[in-house]
């Protein structure tokens, strides 16, 4: 089951980023266990536009595979036990290719699929694209976390 059109306040339920790094504005689709399709509205107000090539504004390659990281996250999250006991954290990327800009004006389309699924990491392949045209893809691995075991290292 499918849901649709999840929107910013319920993605700030699972994603514990902030402006300005919360990096998904709307999912558009989720297949718990399967797949993701996520929105990005990539605007010219963005705060690393100022200092990343200020004379040619080109989105951050690493905030694009950050934006399908979080997207991903939220998949993993729709498709586990306990989603509130975990924290999923950016561990490894791999297989990285860009392959054309991000910039103002663009709606950044990611999307992830679930490859393998295990209860302390997982391995995502994930692409972003604008207007059908593919802008980075590759593969992200995330650790899962406790979120207890987090509390306890104060």
């Amino acid at each position: 089951m499918a849901a649709h059109l999840i929107r910013i306040e319920k993605i700030q339920r699972f994603l514990p980023h902030r402006y300005p790094f919360l990096l998904v504005d709307r999912i558009l689709e989720i297949q718990p266990g399967k797949s993701i399709r996520a929105l990005k509205n990539v605007t010219v107000n963005e705060p690393f536009f100022q200092g990343h090539f200020p004379e040619i504004k080109l989105m951050p390659g690493v905030l694009i595979v950050e934006a399908v990281a979080q997207a991903g996250g939220i998949l993993v999250y729709h498709s586990i036990k306990d989603p509130h006991t975990k924290f999923f954290v950016l561990s490894k990327i791999d297989n990285v290719k860009f392959r054309r800009p991000a910039v103002p004006g663009d709606q950044l389309m990611m999307t992830a699929e679930i490859v393998k699924l295990k209860d302390k990491y997982c391995l995502l392949k994930g692409q972003a694209s604008v207007d059908g045209e593919i802008v980075a893809e590759g593969e992200i691995i995330a650790s899962l976390l406790y979120r207890q075991e987090l509390d306890q290292r104060d």
